[in-house]
């Protein structure tokens, strides 16, 4: 038997890869937009932490 057979037979299969695609876009655009709307110096300290050789 193969796998298709198996997801065949679950109730309502067809919705779940819609709902991931959702969830993945959703996800892809607010970090987009984030990323756009971040403050810049924020973003450039961020950038340097692993450069920074100061230990608090």
């Amino acid at each position: 038997m193969k796998f298709r057979h198996y997801l065949e037979t679950i109730a309502g299969v067809d919705v779940y890869p819609m709902i991931s695609l959702i969830i993945f876009f959703t996800f892809f655009a607010g970090l987009t937009v984030w990323a756009f709307r971040a403050n810049k110096k924020y973003i450039n300290e961020v950038k340097n932490l692993p450069l920074d050789n100061d230990i608090n």
